[in-house]
C-alpha cells in the first residue's frame, strides 16, 4: 500500500476507535479526523470544509428545523394521542404505537418522533400494568426502522444519496428508499409487536403509581432537628434500609466523605448523598427529618428551617421541604445587602400561597439538549426558570459526585420542582421531554395546519423532482420562519450543531478514502478473503459490517465510511452499485444491540431502567431478521 493509503486507513481506525470509546463527543472526533487529514497533507487546507456545503448537510439542518416546527405547533400531538387505541390488547397497542412512530420518522427527525411519543408509551405501559421499558424499547426500534423508508428519514440515507451523486449517476429520489425500507420496517414492526417486546428485560415493577426511572441520587440537608444528628453512617444505613435506600456519601464543610468511614457522626448542616427509589424519597426524608438540598449552596441551605418536615405527614413533609428550598434558589446574598432579605421576606406570603402550585416532574434530557455537559450549579435554574433540580437518575452508570456539580448527559432523568408553566418553559428551551404526563407542548391549531401543508409541499417538491431535496426543504424552512411556525429566535436553536459538524467533517474524510484508493484496498481485501469474489456474499458482508459498526458508532459516520468501500466493491465485482449502497443505508439504520448506536436508544436508557446489555435480547433477533428480509428484497428491487 502507498503511504497516503496507510495514513488514511490509520486515521479511520483511530476515528472508529474513538467513536466506540465514547469519551469524546462524535463531532469532536469527526473534526479531529478532518484536521488530521489536513495536517498529513491528505486534504488541501482550502478544501477542508467543502463538506459543509454538501446538500446532505443542508438537508439535515433543514429537516431538524422542520421537525421542531411540527413538534412545537402540536401538529403531530393529536395524531399521537388519538391513533393509539385506548382499549384492546397490548399486542395491538404496541403494534399501532410502533407503526405510528415509524411513519412519523419517515418525514421528521426520528429523535423528535420518539420525544413526542414517549409520554404516550409510558401511559400505555401504565394502562397495561407493564414496565415502561417493555413499550419504550419497541417504540425506539420502530422509530429507527421508520427512518430508512425515505430520503429525509435519517442522515445515512442522505449520505448514501450524496455518494451516488458523486459517481455521476445522480442522487436518490425521495421515495427510492421506500420499497426496501417499508418491507424491512413492516417485518420488523410485526416482530417487535408479536414477539420482541416479550424479550425485553423487565427492569421496573409493573403497576407502579409513578413512572419508575430506577434509583435517584439525591442530596438531603441535615437540619437542626434532624433525627440523623449524632448517628453514625452505619446506623443511618440500617435506619433507611427498609425503604430500599442507601447512604452513599456525606458532604461536610463542602468536603465529600466516603461511606468507607462507617463510624463517622452526622452533624447539623451536613449533606447526605442518598440513593433511593423515587417512591421512597418522601419516607426517607420524613423518617430522618431531612430536606432536599437540591442545587442550593450548602452554606445557605444549612439555614433552611426544617420544622415543617417534623410536623407534617410523610408526603406533606417532602412537599414542604421542596417548597422551603424554593425560597432560597437565588443564591447566597452578598454581605451588607439587607434589602434583598427584606424583599424576600415581603414575598414570603406570596410564596406560601404559591406553594400548592409547585409540582414535581420527571424530565429526560434529549440527545440535542443544551444541558449536556453542564451541571446544575452552572444553569442558574432559580434565576432563569424559578425551578429546582431535586435529584438525578442515570441508570446503568451510578454517579456518586455532588448532585449540583455533576455534568448532565443525554438520557439522564431529572426530578424537577417548580410551577407547571416554568417547568414547561424549561423543558421547551432546554430540550427535555416529560415522562408520564404530556403537559409541555402548547399546541396552536392554526400554525399546525400551516406546518403540515408546508411540509407536504416540500415533500412533494422533492418527491416529484421539481426541486432538489436541499432546495425544497430550505424553501419550507423559509416559509416556517416567515409564517412564524418556528419563532425566529428558535429556528437556529433547532439545528444540532454537532450533527452538522459530524456530517461536514466526515464527508470530506470519506472522500479521501476514495481519492487515495484506500477504499479499493479495503474492498479488495474483504472480497478476496471473506466474500470469495461472490457478489451475494459481498452484499451480505457489506450489510453485516455496516450494522455492526452502527451499533457502536454514529450511524451517519458509519454510512460515510462504508459508502466508499461499498462503491469500490461493486466496481471490482462489476455489479450494480445501487444494491451495495442500499445495503449500507439499511445497515446504518439498524442499530439495535447497544444504547449508544442510536440517539433513541440512549434516550430510553434511564426511563426504561436498562443496562447496557439489555438491548440485545430483542435487538439481536431483530438484526438477524433484518438481514434475512433485506437481502432478498434488495436483490429484487435493486438486482445485481
Amino acid at each position: 500500500m502507498a503511504l497516503d493509503q496507510i495514513t488514511i486507513l490509520g486515521i479511520i481506525v483511530v476515528t472508529i476507535g474513538l467513536f466506540i470509546w465514547g469519551h469524546w463527543r462524535h463531532d469532536m472526533v469527526a473534526l479531529a479526523s478532518l484536521l488530521a487529514c489536513v495536517f498529513t497533507g491528505l486534504i488541501e487546507p482550502e478544501d477542508a470544509f467543502s463538506g459543509f456545503g454538501h446538500p446532505a448537510v443542508v438537508t439535515v439542518a433543514c429537516v431538524l428545523i422542520l421537525s421542531r416546527g411540527l413538534q412545537s405547533t402540536g401538529a403531530m400531538d393529536a395524531l399521537a394521542q388519538n391513533v393509539v387505541p385506548k382499549r384492546g390488547g397490548i399486542t395491538m397497542a404496541i403494534a399501532t404505537l410502533t407503526a405510528l412512530g415509524a411513519a412519523m420518522s419517515g418525514f421528521m427527525n426520528n429523535v423528535g418522533a420518539m420525544a413526542l411519543l414517549m409520554p404516550v408509551a409510558t401511559d400505555l405501559a401504565d394502562r397495561h400494568q407493564l414496565p415502561p421499558g417493555k413499550v419504550l424499547m419497541p417504540l425506539s426500534f420502530g422509530t429507527i426502522l421508520g427512518g430508512m423508508t425515505t430520503l429525509i428519514g435519517t442522515p445515512p440515507n442522505l449520505i448514501v444519496s450524496g455518494f451516488r451523486a458523486n459517481t455521476g449517476a445522480g442522487g436518490y429520489g425521495m421515495f427510492d428508499f421506500t420499497p426496501v425500507g417499508v418491507v424491512v420496517a413492516l417485518v420488523g414492526i410485526a416482530f417487535v409487536a408479536l414477539i420482541g417486546w416479550r424479550l425485553v428485560p423487565a427492569r421496573t415493577q409493573a403497576g407502579a403509581n409513578t413512572f419508575d426511572t430506577g434509583t435517584y441520587l439525591t442530596e438531603a440537608l441535615v437540619g437542626d432537628k434532624s433525627a440523623a444528628i449524632g448517628k453514625s453512617l452505619a446506623e443511618l444505613v440500617k435506619m433507611i434500609g427498609d425503604d430500599d435506600a442507601q447512604v452513599i456519601g456525606l458532604v461536610h464543610n463542602n468536603a465529600r466523605v466516603s461511606t468507607a468511614m462507617p463510624g463517622l457522626r452526622v452533624r447539623a448542616g451536613d449533606l447526605l448523598l442518598i440513593e433511593a427509589e423515587p417512591a421512597s424519597l418522601s419516607s426517607v426524608l420524613s423518617s430522618l427529618g431531612l430536606s432536599l438540598a437540591a442545587d442550593t449552596p450548602p452554606v445557605e441551605a444549612a439555614k433552611a428551617p426544617s420544622s415543617a418536615a417534623q410536623e407534617a405527614s410523610a408526603a406533606d413533609a417532602a412537599q414542604d421541604t421542596i417548597a422551603e428550598s424554593a425560597d432560597m434558589l437565588d443564591g447566597e446574598p452578598e454581605p451588607g445587602k439587607e434589602s434583598k432579605k427584606e424583599t424576600r421576606k415581603d414575598s414570603d406570603d406570596k410564596r406560601t400561597r404559591d406553594k400548592d402550585d409547585l409540582v414535581m416532574r420527571e424530565l429526560v434530557v434529549l440527545p440535542d439538549s443544551y444541558l449536556i455537559g453542564r451541571s446544575a450549579e452552572h444553569l442558574r435554574l432559580a434565576g432563569r426558570y424559578e425551578t429546582n433540580l431535586l435529584a438525578l437518575s442515570r441508570q446503568g452508570r451510578r454517579s456518586v459526585k455532588r448532585l449540583r456539580s455533576t455534568p448532565l448527559m443525554s438520557g439522564d432523568t431529572l426530578l424537577m420542582m417548580g410551577s407547571e408553566e416554568n417547568l414547561a418553559r424549561f423543558a421547551n428551551e432546554q430540550r427535555c421531554v416529560p415522562l408520564a404526563q404530556r403537559d409541555i407542548s402548547m399546541p396552536n391549531k392554526e400554525k399546525a395546519y400551516v406546518a403540515l401543508v408546508a411540509m407536504a409541499l416540500a415533500v412533494a417538491g422533492a418527491a416529484f423532482g421539481l426541486l432538489p431535496a436541499a432546495i425544497s426543504f430550505a424553501t419550507c424552512v423559509l416559509a416556517f420562519m416567515a409564517l412564524k411556525v418556528v419563532p425566529l429566535r428558535n429556528a437556529y436553536e433547532a439545528v444540532d450543531g454537532s450533527v452538522v459538524v459530524l456530517l461536514g467533517a466526515l464527508i470530506a474524510v470519506a472522500q479521501v478514502m476514495d481519492s487515495t484508493g484506500a477504499a479499493d484496498v479495503v474492498a479488495k481485501t474483504m472480497l478476496e478473503n471473506l466474500a470469495q469474489e461472490n457478489p451475494l456474499y459481498a452484499l451480505v458482508l457489506i450489510l453485516v459490517v455496516t450494522m455492526t459498526l452502527s451499533d457502536f458508532m454514529n450511524n451517519a459516520a458509519t454510512a460515510a465510511v462504508m459508502c466508499a468501500i461499498a462503491l469500490s466493491a461493486a466496481e471490482q465485482l462489476h455489479v450494480n452499485p445501487d444494491s451495495f449502497l442500499m445495503a449500507v443505508a439499511i445497515g446504518a439504520s439498524c442499530a439495535f444491540l447497544t444504547p449508544v448506536g442510536h440517539q433513541n436508544n440512549t434516550l430510553i436508557l434511564s426511563p426504561g431502567g436498562f443496562k447496557f446489555s439489555d438491548y440485545w435480547p430483542m435487538g439481536l433477533p431483530l438484526e438477524i431478521l433484518v438481514i434475512l428480509v433485506a437481502v432478498p428484497t434488495l436483490l429484487w428491487v435493486w438486482p445485481l
